[in-house]
């Protein structure tokens, strides 16, 4: 299990290294029957908001309910579940009976994705009827109108000093001796990050009994060398167990580590060890696919097993050399551009909203759907049709079709959706028209017609 979890503080009193903040946060807390603001915790990563904001929950006895970045913030989604919860009136009374709404990430809304969510969130902590918690990296990413309704409370990067205690402690718990200058070396290379910290020392611990200074080997933490030295390790060198500890020590989640996984197996993989190594990967894609259904995020650890363990076990034979190594697939067709990934999770979001379901449902089963049947634009009707329902500008016609944006045929589908439900051509007329048989002229030109050219 991740020590972050494990170790996760259950109480104001375990949270390190911001004795004062957490004062703030308290008396917020306590009086907040009388101003009935929202707050805003924050400061870098890893340096405990969130696990205060829970913290406080548990300590005064109070529900909460978290709404996190992965989630879709949209203005439906936060009025619906938010909303809800900050508005609600309580069973029992008191402050036993209240809410804790959490928005984590809040300075992180990405344009179409979280189409409306910021002005949503600024309703929502002017009209809460319970304690609204909004936490936040950069505190100034966030809207002004945002930032004028709430309290705001600043953390700070965690102390060394503050940091050792806590891993001395993690050690105790876990039953491995150490010397105090390796816990020291791990306190000051995470620059304040507490996360990191814990999580370092459950990388460099996998497997020891005792930890000392030379054991502490955690670098720069560079992400790119990592990820490549990784996929070294797991392909050609690791057991299973060195390739499932080799994964605490790489910056990438784990959708990302399977990508990685999968885009470079077959060049060191063949045969029985590469069709092994894919069942490998199917039940970690699996298990991704129930964490993110779920939002339980304990499946993780036996999705990274399979990508890891599971595929250094499938190994037959011993692998040598250099590989050229290179980044995911989609990473290459999408230049590693949050823009295209926001701009198909708008036209998720409006299906989704459209067709009664969940955005990743949408996503999943929906979209590659309306992606082939439009397939550059062919047929023409069909895509207006489908462009004027979900109102797409020239981008996401772009996407949904795998055209070039800047084409004609592009702009005439906008301007044709662009009329209206009312202005669009009869869909029945139209395909007559899309699928009347070519004259012996146009068959003696090689044009084709019909609804089934992809082109």
């Amino acid at each position: 299990m991740d020590w972050t979890e494990r170790y996760r503080p259950s109480t104001l009193s375990e949270v390190r290294g911001n004795d004062s903040a957490v004062a703030d946060l308290r008396e917020w807390a306590s009086t907040w029957e009388s101003h009935q603001e929202a707050v805003i915790l924050h400061g870098p990563p890893g340096i405990g908001k969130t696990s205060s904001a829970h913290a406080l929950a548990a300590d005064l006895g109070w529900q909460s309910i978290e709404l996190n970045a992965s989630d879709q913030r949209t203005k439906a989604v936060i009025e619906r579940i938010a909303g809800e919860a900050a508005s609600s009136g309580t069973l029992t009374g008191g402050s036993a009976g209240r809410r804790l709404v959490i928005i984590d990430e809040a300075d992180n809304l990405h344009g179409n994705v979280d189409r409306g969510g910021t002005a949503a969130i600024t309703r929502l902590v002017k009209d809460a009827g319970q304690p609204v918690v909004l936490i936040a990296n950069e505190y100034y990413e966030m809207s002004r109108g945002l930032r004028n309704h709430c309290r705001e409370i600043e953390y700070r990067p965690v102390t060394a000093r503050s940091i050792i205690p806590v891993l001395r402690n993690i050690c105790r718990q876990e039953g491995i001796e150490y010397d105090g200058a390796a816990l020291e070396r791990i306190a000051e290379q995470t620059s304040g990050d507490l996360r990191s910290a814990i999580q370092d020392l459950q990388a460099i611990a996998a497997g020891r009994s005792a930890l000392k200074e030379e054991d502490v080997i955690t670098g720069d933490r560079d992400r790119t060398e990592g990820i490549f030295e990784f996929l070294d390790g797991v392909i050609k060198e690791y057991n299973p167990q060195e390739a499932q500890r080799a994964s605490y020590r790489v910056d990438e989640t784990p959708d990302d580590l399977l990508a990685w996984i999968d885009e470079n197996l077959p060049k060191d993989f063949s045969g029985a060890e590469l069709s092994q190594a894919y069942r490998h990967l199917a039940l970690a894609d699996r298990w991704l696919g129930r964490t993110w259904a779920t939002q339980n995020y304990r499946f993780w650890r036996y999705a990274t097993n399979h990508m890891t363990a599971g595929v250094a076990g499938s190994r037959s034979s011993p692998k040598g050399g250099w590989t050229r190594y290179g980044p995911p697939g989609y990473r290459r067709h999408l230049g590693r551009s949050r823009g295209r990934r926001n701009v198909r999770d708008s036209i998720a979001g409006r299906i989704a909203e459209s067709g009664g379901m969940s955005v990743s449902t949408a996503r999943r089963e929906v979209l590659p759907f309306l992606s082939t049947m439009t397939y550059h634009c062919k047929p023409e009707v069909l895509t207006e049709i489908i462009a004027s329902w979900l109102e797409l500008d020239a981008g996401e016609v772009s996407y949904l079709t795998g055209s070039g944006k800047d084409t004609k045929k592009v702009a005439r589908i906008v301007e044709s959706a662009k009329i209206g439900s009312t202005g669009v051509p009869d869909p029945e007329v139209r395909e007559v028209e899309e699928t009347t048989p070519p004259s012996e002229a146009d068959e003696e030109s090689g044009s084709q017609a019909g609804l089934g050219d992809f082109g």
